[in-house]
């Protein structure tokens, strides 16, 4: 999405997640997602369903750049060569992988772009959830149900939740990119700004090299360095990629036996809880609180018993299934559907920390496995904000005394406990939602 490469920028001030692998490359981009997300998963960026990461749109060539940036660049790289012998790179892995790399300075211009407009959550679920994208995923699944089957059945993760992880990530297969991955993070690393993450990564990508997992002309991913089928960064690679096919090399980008069992061992290191679904479209009761929806945080949690007993209920009107610790979740507040989330979202959120990543995961791994859609309507006819307009609201909660943190344009944990502090004090349904009517509110003199 993510898919693992939106980690950097927001990781440091999002939910952060358990394990912090990828954290400097979130703000990249992967196969869907429009938001900044994630701060912990395998991937650094993350676009958008029709466009995977690392999509040809984004694949870089060298350019022509000004002869200063190239002479400067080589001799970052010769000092690179010596960090990386010390640190246990062999010089026949160094060579290999480092003669002949490229500057790409286009990459520089999407790093440091920060898209204005964030796609509403009803937008980004009706291309990650397509007729389309179910259509084919069902299609691809069955190819691949053999490698699926396995890596469920050793890790405990449900095959429709790894084909939906491969959907938003790749679009099963068609595009993870083409961008020398050694290239991209080179030229990350030289240019600074996440110049210690892209660094690491860079020498986490030649141990995967001098390992012999992969060869040089075959590491490609995403722009931002993410690779492979589900998109992992080369660190995330080194700590949960998994040789299922038993040929001595871990191959996230041919063997669909690695590719599942490898994305499949991430999500069970980050808390996947066999058994449990990963959450459900609930009814809320009459009067119910809407600031007690925080299924993405630690606060608000309780049992789906729990939660039933205060009235609850699935929207089919079963019974809500035996989920320990699971939080209400309104990702388009009072006016939207409603989600019961449990230790599984979450572990979706570790893998790319996006809300409307993570619901798009559960309900593609839902249509998969022949579930419905969402009932409840989304309000279409709201107007999000943009990323200025975000900060603007930012700012102005600060000012009121509402702290959001540094603003950033970014809707947050902090932005979301500030905005619900906020409308509990002018008597406003407390769902952390804000539209342009808020904004408007907020700046009226």
């Amino acid at each position: 999405m993510s898919r693992i490469e939106s980690l950097v920028l927001c990781g440091a001030r999002l939910l952060g997640g358990g394990l912090l692998l990828s954290l400097l490359a979130a703000c990249s981009s992967v196969a869907l997602k429009p938001d900044p997300v994630p701060a912990v998963a395998p991937s650094a960026a993350s676009q958008s369903p029709a466009a995977p990461s690392g999509s040809s749109k984004q694949t870089l060539s060298a350019a022509s750049a000004d002869e200063a940036p190239r002479t400067d660049f080589a001799a970052w790289l010769a000092g690179f060569r010596r960090r990386a012998l010390l640190a246990g790179m062999s010089e026949a892995t160094l060579d290999r992988a480092l003669d002949g790399v490229q500057y790409l300075p286009q990459l520089i211009e999407l790093d440091r772009a920060q898209p204005e407009f964030n796609r509403p959550v009803w937008a980004y679920l009706d291309r990650a959830v397509s007729p389309q994208r179910i259509a084919r995923g069902q299609d691809r699944l069955q190819e691949v149900r053999p490698q699926a089957d396995a890596a469920a059945e050793r890790y405990g993760v449900p095959a429709t939740v790894l084909a939906a992880i491969w959907g938003m990530e790749s679009d099963f297969g068609a595009n993870y990119g083409q961008t020398p991955v050694i290239d991209a993070l080179a030229t990350l690393a030289f240019e600074g700004r996440r110049g210690a993450w892209a660094e690491g990564e860079l020498l986490a990508a030649l141990k995967i090299l001098q390992n012999g997992d992969i060869d040089r002309p075959h590491m490609v991913g995403s722009w931002a360095g993410a690779m492979g089928q589900t998109q992992f960064m080369p660190t995330v690679f080194l700590a949960y990629a998994v040789d299922a096919d038993g040929d001595g090399r871990r191959d996230i980008w041919g063997s669909m036996a690695d590719v599942m069992a490898s994305t499949a061992n991430f999500l069970a290191h980050s808390g996947w809880q066999p058994g449990q679904p990963w959450g459900l479209e609930v009814q809320l009761p009459p009067g119910f609180d809407p600031g007690r929806a925080n299924g993405e945080g630690r606060e608000g949690r309780q049992t789906a018993e729990q939660w039933a007993a205060e009235g609850v209920r699935s929207v089919d009107g079963s019974p809500l299934p035996a989920m320990p610790d699971c939080g209400l979740l309104l990702p388009a507040g009072v006016r939207g559907p409603a989600f019961l989330v449990g230790a599984n979202f979450r572990a979706i959120l570790r893998y790319n920390n996006s809300i409307n990543y993570a619901l798009g995961v559960g309900l593609l791994a839902q249509a998969l496995a022949g579930g419905g859609a969402v009932q409840a309507p989304w309000p279409r006819e709201l107007q999000p904000l943009g990323r200025s307009q975000m900060k603007a609201l930012q700012v102005r909660l600060n000012q009121l005394g509402f702290d959001t943190g540094v603003p950033d344009g970014l809707m947050g944990p902090a932005t979301r406990a500030g905005l619900r502090r906020y409308q509990r004090s002018v008597g406003l349904p407390a769902d952390g939602f804000a539209d342009q009517e808020l904004l408007d509110r907020l700046l009226a003199p």
